[in-house]
């Protein structure tokens, strides 16, 4: 019998009604690259950290993959990481405070230091960074990787971010993720030694 042949897949701008399988992606990646549905209070909490927030304020640096029916895997981020920081603060963050309770000043629970992460997203704001002021976040589904998809997806992501003048790009990976860590490593992404990086890896790259 025949082996059923895969739709083909496409990268395209995001829009408005690929919101929920962003989220999707997100929270069925988010344990270092494993399913991480059922880890937290809501599924969305993940998504509303890590997702969202690019979705609502940089919009135009977001694309997806796209099998025919749904988007599969996302590319998400910011040409400016200091000013994504400042309408975090100013424009997603007081949503997010009718959502969630802010975590007490010494968080315990995992989802007590995702909770950590939303309300102090300017702790991202690194020195050593300075020199990279674009960032990004790619997931795929595992059915999708492995198949030049994210390499195509980052490919994107950096075309766009340098036509809006960023010269170089970072990005944040757990330690736990040596998927991940061995991917980046293959397309030029550089270790950026910073002070107390805890469980991450941070990586650049010009955008060029």
């Amino acid at each position: 019998m025949q082996e059923a042949t895969r739709p083909p897949t496409a990268i395209r701008h995001y829009q408005a009604q690929d919101q929920a399988a962003v989220y999707d992606i997100c929270v069925r990646t988010g344990a270092a690259g494993q399913d991480a549905r059922g880890l937290y209070s809501s599924d969305d909490l993940l998504g509303d950290i890590y997702a969202g927030p690019y979705l609502h304020l940089a919009p135009e640096h977001a694309y997806v993959l796209d099998n025919g029916e749904r988007a599969v895997g996302y590319v998400i981020g910011t040409a400016n990481t200091r000013d994504f920081v400042a309408a975090y603060r100013a424009h997603w963050l007081p949503l997010m405070r009718g959502r969630y309770t802010p975590p007490p000043a010494a968080p315990q629970t995992e989802e007590q230091l995702k909770l950590d992460d939303m309300f102090h997203m300017e702790r991202i704001l690194l020195p050593e960074l300075e020199l990279y002021p674009a960032h990004l976040h790619i997931n795929l589904l595992p059915d999708y990787q492995g198949a030049g998809h994210g390499r195509a997806l980052v490919a994107t992501f950096l075309a766009s971010v340098a036509a809006a003048g960023a010269e170089s790009c970072h990005l944040v990976v757990r330690k736990a993720n040596t998927g991940a860590l061995r991917f980046y490593a293959k397309l030029g992404w550089q270790n950026i030694p910073v002070a107390n990086p805890g469980p991450s890896v941070f990586l650049a790259r010009p955008t060029a």
